[in-house]
């Protein structure tokens, strides 16, 4: 799947939002990429997916004995992922404000894991949920995401496979453009 089929995806579902939006990372941007929107058909959800896991060596796919992604916007892609690989998908939840397996989700010590995000920006969410398989007993031993907004900057500190990588602009608070600042912000997730 070329770049620009992967972003025709993002326009066909109305996924590629203008405005003014504060990330998780607790940066601003112009432009943000729902991808719950991207993935709530299962056959667009699917051809994703499969170009996803085209992007693994196929040394790291051999590998793979169990997707965990984090909640909420990994959950429907980790699923996908676990779909297409023939594994199990688990995923991570922040109760209290850091990730951990809930619901009875467990990795056997060395488990190889696959993480799964919908995006990358900073990388500070991978880097916290790699943290908590780690803690949990598994190995991350690759991350694939649909979207990489870093610019390819993120250090997961282990493989990194985006499906396609973008260079959208995001600023600090104090960083903001006075054109952008103008702009009433959206959080993502509560935009109606």
């Amino acid at each position: 799947m070329t770049d620009e089929e992967v972003l025709q995806e993002f326009r066909a579902s109305q996924a590629l939002l203008e405005g003014h939006f504060l990330l998780s990372s607790g940066r601003h941007s112009a432009q943000y990429l729902q991808c719950a929107r991207v993935l709530m058909n299962p056959e667009r959800a699917d051809r994703l997916a499969r170009a996803l896991a085209q992007k693994l060596p196929r040394e790291i796919r051999s590998e793979i004995e169990v997707v965990v992604s984090p909640a909420m916007g990994g959950i429907i892609i980790g699923q996908e992922m676990g779909r297409v690989l023939s594994k199990d998908a688990i995923f991570l939840e922040r109760p209290t404000g850091t990730f951990e397996l809930r619901r009875g989700f467990a990795l056997e010590p060395g488990t190889k894991v696959l993480m799964v995000e919908d995006v990358v920006t900073t990388g500070l969410s991978s880097r916290e949920a790699i943290e908590a398989v780690a803690r949990e007993g598994g190995e991350v031993i690759a991350e694939v995401s649909l979207v990489d907004r870093s610019a390819g900057e993120a250090d997961l500190g282990v493989p990194f496979f985006p499906l396609i990588a973008l260079s959208v602009p995001s600023y600090t608070d104090d960083e903001v453009p006075a054109e952008l600042a103008a702009i009433p912000i959206t959080k993502p997730g509560s935009r109606k």
